[in-house]
């Protein structure tokens, strides 16, 4: 059996809107919308890896919260995992500097407003349920 790989994406949370980043690339994902995030290196913690993404991907430091309950599967082998994220103090305002060409703050009404990733649909139904039920 191939070892799975996995894909951590995160549910960055603030004032209880989600962050969502529309895919550039590649093409057959461009245009699409995703929770943000990417590989786990090895030997890298989840949590410590969706922290890295989004200092890669957005520009933005923040600190892992807590890991939404399910694993989603991706193409073979990947599997997708999704840590609830916030921002720190001071932290700049997310940009998109790879793999996205726009950032949107969604509030549980407008979560649905974006076409998402087929594969983060559930992730994203999860989280939905996650706001409705705490105010982060």
């Amino acid at each position: 059996m191939t070892e799975r790989i996995v894909v951590v994406g995160a549910a960055l949370l603030d004032a209880g809107r989600l962050l969502a980043a529309r895919r550039s690339a590649p093409p057959e994902l461009a245009g699409r919308w995703e929770l943000p995030g990417g590989k786990v290196e090895a030997g890298e913690r989840t949590e410590d890896a969706v922290v890295r993404e989004l200092r890669e991907e957005l520009g933005v430091e923040t600190e892992a919260v807590e890991r939404v309950p399910g694993e989603w599967p991706l193409k073979p082998p990947y599997v997708l995992q999704v840590w609830t994220v916030r921002l720190l103090p001071g932290s700049a305002a997310p940009r998109p500097l790879q793999d996205h060409d726009e950032l949107r703050w969604l509030t549980p009404a407008q979560l649905w407003d974006v076409p998402w990733l087929d594969q983060d649909v559930p992730a994203v139904r999860e989280v939905a349920a996650r706001l409705a039920a705490q105010a982060y």
